[in-house]
């Protein structure tokens, strides 16, 4: 007896799946080596999904030596006679807004102040002010001992240092963002301040009180109240360049 032949057809099924499995195959190798050749790499200097950090809280780095000087800034401050030098140029002035210049003043450090500002020589409580048109920078290089003030600069800033005692005297007071900020073994604490002056002058305040070898370091600025964007900008010019002598 004949056997029927085979169906022209018949078993095509099966090769037509092998046909498109292999054809699926093809595509994915294909998007694979597409993503690798040329989809963007991610920065190596960046946290690939996190945001920049802002400089309203940038830490100084205030425990090093300056840097090395350069030449002498020609918008100079003039000299009072009481211990401040002409401001210098270096690293650290680079870095300064346009506007500012970098101070090095003879009581151990350099900070950066706006042009034209004005030095008070240091009174008994060792304090140092630059100013100008209502607006002063204060600071205080190392006059309290973490021995007498404590290790916690959070505390010291908020019971302890002198500069923040009209604002604990005031009638009319406010505070906010108190915080500690530790880099590396740098422990630092800041705070937002208003009162009232004893001439009635409601004034803004920013404040740093850091632990540098052991002492206290304060930074502190003081504006009208109703100009805190100024405040805050030359605040964070201080802070930034901020530097203790070696």
């Amino acid at each position: 007896m004949l056997r029927e032949p085979p169906r022209r057809g018949e078993g095509s099924p099966r090769k037509l799946g092998r046909l498109l499995l292999v054809l699926i195959l093809l595509l994915m190798a294909a998007a694979v080596a597409y993503a690798v050749m040329f989809m963007p790499k991610a920065d190596p200097g960046q946290d690939n999904g996190a945001p920049a950090p802002t400089g309203s809280a940038a830490p100084p780095a205030a425990s090093g030596k300056p840097e090395p000087s350069g030449s002498t800034d020609g918008s100079a401050d003039g000299s009072d006679g009481s211990g401040s030098q002409q401001p210098q140029t270096s690293r650290s002035a680079a870095a300064l807004a346009p506007g500012y210049t970098l101070r090095k003043d003879a009581e151990g450090f350099e900070v950066g102040v706006p042009k034209g500002w004005q030095r008070s020589p240091a009174n008994a409580d060792r304090q140092i002010r630059y100013g100008s048109d209502g607006f002063t920078l204060l600071v205080v290089p190392g006059r309290d001992t973490v021995k007498s003030g404590g290790s916690d600069p959070l505390d010291y800033q908020r019971d302890k240092e002198p500069e923040l005692q009209p604002f604990r005297d005031s009638s009319w007071s406010s505070s906010s963002g108190l915080r500690r900020v530790d880099v590396g073994r740098q422990a630092m604490a800041e705070g937002q301040f208003t009162w009232q002056e004893s001439g009635g002058r409601e004034v803004f305040v920013r404040n740093l009180a850091m632990i540098v070898d052991g002492r206290y370091h304060v930074i502190q600025v003081i504006g009208p109240e109703n100009d805190r964007d100024k405040v805050t900008e030359i605040y964070e010019q201080a802070i930034a360049s901020y530097r203790v002598a070696g």
